[in-house]
């Protein structure tokens, strides 16, 4: 029995359904993200809803399970939370990782991110062997992830077999009212600016597809960066934007601009009591630019390749402008 944690999330849902796909029975867990139709009919599938903070009911569905995926995390780039997700991130994964140690999984797989890697202050490409730095640039959900890797490792340490995957931003089918999946519905709203910032950017599916390689393989306590290649904020809203037939973005927005932006919308959103996604950590982090080393992985896996992210783009346009169809 495979265990998948944050299973009705954007990873969770499209690693459960290549499990089961595949003909294994899955645990699939969710906290508040209600399973859709589609999902709750995978066959091979049981949906069990559990708080991860509760290490007793953690301690109930770990039971008769032989590998575990955690995909589980709260991300939240408001800075208002920053303690309570560095909490709920860190004590979740402790939890999921002692009980995995208790019961004797065979393998873990954990989801980290290129964010816990740390935004250093130079451009050299950042790989596995990075240490993280305390400094500006790091997210609240950054630090939170960080803190979470290193309850992994502890248990490491402490003799449970498992493996850690850095992927960049990912992109694919998905909630196109949240997370990367809404950056469709962003520039389809003709959305013009753009920043100088750059990132690491992977397609879903790859990630799901190394997650998979790394539970067969003989390979622990090691960690790896998934991204297909470090693309500008800008070449990606644009490539979306091509494929959506929608207008390029045209207008760049300063760091001076962007630091505007997110003040205004601090008091929009306590006048609408309407999160939005610019604030002061995404308007920051929108002006760096991060490059990552994608080497390890594709050394230890030599048959693996990753998606072009012009074809990611091009898939989701296309899923989005379905769905959109339909409504």
């Amino acid at each position: 029995m495979i265990l998948v944690t944050g299973a009705s999330g954007f990873l969770g849902k499209h690693l459960v359904r290549f499990l089961s796909d595949k003909g294994y029975k899955v645990r699939a867990i969710y906290l508040n993200n209600t399973p859709d139709a589609e999902s709750l009919k995978m066959k091979g599938v049981s949906w069990v809803q559990c708080d991860l903070l509760d290490v007793y009911t953690v301690g109930d569905i770990m039971k008769g399970i032989d590998e575990v995926y955690h995909c589980a995390a709260m991300v939240s780039f408001n800075a208002t939370n920053k303690n309570y997700i560095q909490h709920v991130n860190a004590e979740s994964t402790a939890n999921v990782v002692n009980q995995a140690l208790e019961v004797g999984v065979r393998k873990l797989i954990f989801v980290s991110s290129v964010a816990a890697l740390g935004r250093g202050l130079t451009q050299y490409p950042i790989t596995e062997t990075d240490q993280w730095e305390e400094n500006k640039n790091n997210t609240a959900y950054s630090r939170s992830k960080y803190l979470s890797e290193m309850e992994v490792w502890r248990a490491i340490e402490e003799g449970l077999n498992a493996a850690i995957v850095n992927p960049a931003i990912m992109l694919g089918n998905g909630d196109w009212e949240q997370g990367s999946s809404r950056l469709m519905k962003v520039v389809d709203n003709n959305f013009p600016f753009y920043t100088e910032g750059a990132n690491g950017w992977v397609d879903v599916q790859d990630v799901v597809r190394a997650m998979y390689l790394l539970m067969q393989a003989d390979v622990s306590s090691e960690r790896f960066i998934l991204s297909q290649g470090s693309h500008s904020y800008q070449y990606i809203f644009n490539l979306m934007a091509q494929y959506l037939l929608r207008k390029p973005a045209h207008i760049r927005a300063t760091p001076l601009m962007t630091s505007v932006l997110w003040r205004w919308n601090k008091i929009k959103t306590k006048i609408t009591g309407k999160q939005s996604s610019i604030t002061k950590e995404t308007a920051r982090t929108a002006q760096i630019k991060c490059f990552y080393n994608n080497d390890k992985f594709l050394r230890s896996f030599p048959s693996f390749s990753y998606t072009p992210i012009e074809k990611t783009i091009e898939k989701m346009a296309s899923d989005y402008t379905v769905a959109h169809k339909r409504q």
